[in-house]
């Protein structure tokens, strides 16, 4: 089994009073980390909300309800959490008049649930997202060698658990997990009227990642209103399929600012819309792949880590651009990724004077794990 940095992170939350509540795609492993968790400690209690009679339970629930429901068990793991009508009042009360209890809470969708929680549990709670599998998590369970003989399926096939424990399959595991995956929750949302729609702008996006993308095209492509094409997008994020991509700008008139790029959580989702699962040597949009996996990966990776840059991209009218920018503190760093190798490029002047930024890094094949948060001094 694949041992995930979050089983750390959240393990030295237990226990300080606040409930420790795992957000992130279906299928990454929610349910196996806290039921992992679980077992650690003694008399957890898992409530799974996917079960009819557990939701009616839970839905408007009072303190002596509740505390027939818990009875003795020292955890409570409310998993599926976003099912459950007024589950933010809840777990407050269970937050409040239960102490002694640890709660965990998982969700897969932040449609309902982020709603739902953030003001009843506000200062309650402790909130994480369970990405894909990382490649820090591949390199850490299977070593350099063998993460990076996976290296060329990764990037095409992605990082979801079930697709890398069952190699041979990764296609039809892959069909199934970007039908079920991507609609169940958006299609029991009343925001989406027209499924029909949301698959092709899916596939406008899965051809437009990384690109600049304008919701005006997509509303003419599509032959719908923009507000529409903006509702589905910010549903789409939500729901953890996609996440967008702003541009830095401080108002000077040079920089674009109305345009945003919008990338996929996991390259084998994106490829599975597409119905393109060609290897490398054979794609037109490597570059694409390989920006969308090393952003994907760096996200996750700073989260993991708990550095809380922000993260732009940057481009002006006149066709400069830096792919990938972070900003803490004031201070900014610039990189540009490219498939090929020793590619070298200039940081742009307007850049480097309006923002006091000097350095550019080129991420490449050879180079890439450093980026990742991987130190491969020993390999």
């Amino acid at each position: 089994m694949i041992q995930r940095i979050l089983e750390a992170v959240i393990k030295e939350r237990i226990g300080d009073g606040k409930a420790i509540v795992v957000l992130g795609p279906r299928q990454t492993g929610k349910t196996t980390l806290v039921e992992k968790i679980a077992g650690d400690i003694n008399n957890p209690l898992m409530l799974n909300c996917d079960d009819f009679y557990i939701r009616g339970q839970l839905e408007n629930a009072n303190t002596e309800n509740l505390r027939s429901i818990i009875g003795n068990n020292r955890l409570v793991v409310v998993d599926e959490a976003q099912r459950v009508k007024n589950i933010g009042l809840t777990l407050k009360l269970i937050t409040d008049q239960f102490k002694q209890v640890i709660l965990m809470v998982t969700g897969s969708s932040s449609l309902e649930i982020a709603s739902e929680i953030n003001e009843p549990l506000t200062g309650r709670k402790w909130e994480y997202m369970l990405y894909p599998i990382s490649w820090k998590e591949l390199h850490d369970t299977f070593g350099y060698l063998k993460s990076m003989q996976q290296f060329e399926q990764r990037l095409i096939y992605g990082m979801y658990p079930e697709v890398i424990n069952n190699p041979g399959d990764e296609v039809e595991i892959l069909k199934q997990l970007s039908g079920s995956y991507l609609y169940k929750d958006l299609l029991s949302y009343s925001g989406i009227r027209k499924p029909e729609i949301l698959e092709k702008l899916l596939k406008a996006l899965a051809l437009q990642m990384g690109n600049l993308v304008s919701y005006s095209e997509l509303a003419n492509l599509l032959q719908i209103d923009k507000n529409t094409v903006s509702n589905y997008i910010d549903l789409l994020e939500k729901a953890f399929v996609i996440f967008r991509l702003q541009p830095l700008s401080r108002n000077l008139r040079n920089e674009i600012s109305a345009k945003r790029k919008i990338y996929f959580y996991d390259n084998g989702i994106r490829n599975a819309l597409l119905n393109n699962f060609l290897l490398p040597d054979y794609r037109a949009d490597i570059g694409a792949l390989w920006e969308n996996f090393l952003i994907s990966e760096r996200i996750k990776h700073m989260h993991y880590s708990r550095q809380h840059s922000g993260y732009y991209f940057w481009r002006t009218h006149q066709q400069q651009e830096i792919d990938w920018i972070e900003e803490a503190n004031g201070n900014f760093m610039a990189y540009e990724f490219k498939w090929g190798r020793k590619r070298r490029k200039k940081i742009p002047v307007q850049f480097s004077e309006d923002y006091k930024c000097n350095q550019l890094e080129v991420i490449h094949r050879d180079n890439f794990l450093s980026f990742l948060g991987i130190d491969v001094g020993g390999k």
